[in-house]
């Protein structure tokens, strides 16, 4: 009996140190803040310059050989930003570019960046997709509006406008914009190579990543600015898996198709990888804890007690959560028999695999071949390299996108955060600690999800906060 009403006891004393944590944890701003998207002349102008920017067609493929639509393209840059091309020193790699605003040489320089390249856009979309069509609503429609030529078009005009204000940046500052972005091409690498033939070492860069959403996490009131403080690693596998073939009219077991299906059921029932809550996650969740509704708030001001749980049930609850707690691996083609009745002597289907720092490229890949060989399966790397290097959330470039965020969007609060996809940035690793991931334009659930898919667009009225919070960080660093 003393046993029973002990366990009791310590049940109740738990159940209250619980609760009384979870709503220690009161709402912050973010909870009540609304952007206020600014419908001045400002929003007007900016607009019809980033429709001018998207009636550019300038979709990149791997293998690209003419590059004449991006060079055509500069011209557009250089009708509409010329205090930048009259006063900084451009360079061009086949196609992708570089500027250097010359500064007091004060500090170290700094280096914004949006690639001009931009994916695909098939199907059937409500205005053309380079039509760069402003309706009545204030929204331009177009590939390319949120990835990534709207944060271009901001970067382009924060530097015209100082320029043309008289201001001279106390650092060199430099815009960089690759073409070749969207397949990880020879852009970045040269416009980097450049950098480091001529001893460039940057204070830190901004390129996209995050931007300025309501509530990026289901259950978490507010709007945040989700900066990218974490990319993780890429790599194309392939899994083959052989046999001696044979007519399909006698088939036998195991056949390189089923081997290869078992395999895939496999990793998806018992996926192989470590889920591990890295500080960057600790931190983003622990700003958004506040503004979560209970049950999240009472799990999440408790993680002593609930994170095994939780990275468990992370995948399954939110995919995009998940992602940032482990090495991913999605099947994306296939191919068996060319004939319909033939048994494949060879099969295979390719994987793209992401990269968590606390289990990188050689480890994962180790991990996954151990894997495959269960089934009588080959793995072979097409492609691969490793995560960057983390950022500090405590380091000044970071506090320093807090603080203009403050100035330019009140009670938005900034979270760091791993990013699941890649970017250009990766390139720079060697020429920067800080390679923060961060376009500081508000976009909406739709135009979040519309990138790389279907009817991308963006609002008009969110290019002047951009360009004041591009300006405002020219102008501490």
């Amino acid at each position: 009996m003393k046993i029973l009403l002990a366990v009791l006891c310590l049940t109740v004393l738990l159940a209250a140190v619980l609760v009384v944590r979870t709503l220690f944890r009161k709402p912050t701003a973010a909870a009540e803040t609304k952007v206020k998207l600014d419908d001045t002349s400002r929003a007007d102008e900016y607009g019809n310059k980033l429709s001018e920017m998207i009636k550019c067609e300038t979709i990149s493929c791997r293998d690209q050989q003419d590059r004449t639509k991006f060079f055509e393209f500069h011209k557009k840059l250089e009708e509409l930003f010329p205090n930048v091309h009259s006063k900084c020193e451009k360079h061009i790699f086949n196609g992708s570019l570089l500027f250097k605003w010359q500064g007091k040489g004060n500090s170290k320089p700094v280096l914004f960046m949006s690639h001009q390249d931009v994916v695909e856009a098939n199907g059937k979309w409500e205005h053309e997709p380079f039509s760069g069509d402003i309706d009545e609503t204030g929204r331009i429609w177009g590939r390319g509006t949120v990835d990534t030529k709207a944060s271009l078009c901001c970067i382009f005009e924060a530097v015209e406008e100082l320029i043309r204000e008289g201001f001279e940046p106390e650092c060199d500052v430099y815009i960089a914009s690759s073409c070749t972005e969207e397949w990880s091409g020879e852009g970045a690498p040269a416009t980097v190579q450049y950098l480091k033939d001529n001893g460039v070492e940057l204070a830190y860069l901004m390129d996209e990543g995050g931007m300025i959403l309501e509530e990026p996490v289901g259950g978490v009131k507010g709007i945040y600015g989700m900066v990218g403080v974490v990319e993780k690693g890429y790599g194309d596998v392939k899994f083959v898996a052989k046999s001696n073939g044979g007519h399909a009219s006698a088939p036998t077991k195991n056949t390189p198709l089923v081997r290869l299906g078992k395999f895939m059921a496999d990793v998806e029932k018992n996926y192989p990888f470590r889920s591990e809550m890295s500080p960057t996650v600790k931190e983003m969740f622990r700003r958004m804890t506040p503004n979560m509704n209970f049950g999240m708030k009472l799990i999440f001001s408790n993680l002593w007690l609930f994170e095994k749980l939780l990275l468990r049930l992370l995948p399954s609850i939110s995919s995009a959560a998940g992602a940032m707690v482990r090495t991913t691996l999605a099947f994306t083609t296939a191919k068996g028999s060319d004939g319909y009745n033939v048994l494949p002597q060879e099969a295979y289907v390719t994987g793209n695999m992401r990269y968590i720092p606390h289990q990188d490229r050689d480890e994962s890949i180790s991990i996954i071949s151990e894997f495959a060989k269960k089934y009588d399966i080959e793995t072979e790397v097409i492609y691969s390299d490793s995560s960057c290097p983390v950022v500090d959330y405590n380091s000044r470039p970071f506090h320093m996108v807090e603080e203009v965020a403050a100035e330019v969007y009140p009670g938005v609060c900034i979270c760091p955060y791993t990013m699941t996809g890649g970017t250009d940035a990766k390139f720079y690793k060697d020429i920067t600690p800080n390679a923060l991931r961060f376009a500081p334009l508000y976009i909406d659930k739709q135009q979040y999800g519309s990138i790389h898919a279907l009817n991308e667009n963006i609002f008009k009225g969110a290019l002047p906060m951009a360009v004041d919070f591009y300006k405002k960080m020219i102008k501490k660093s």
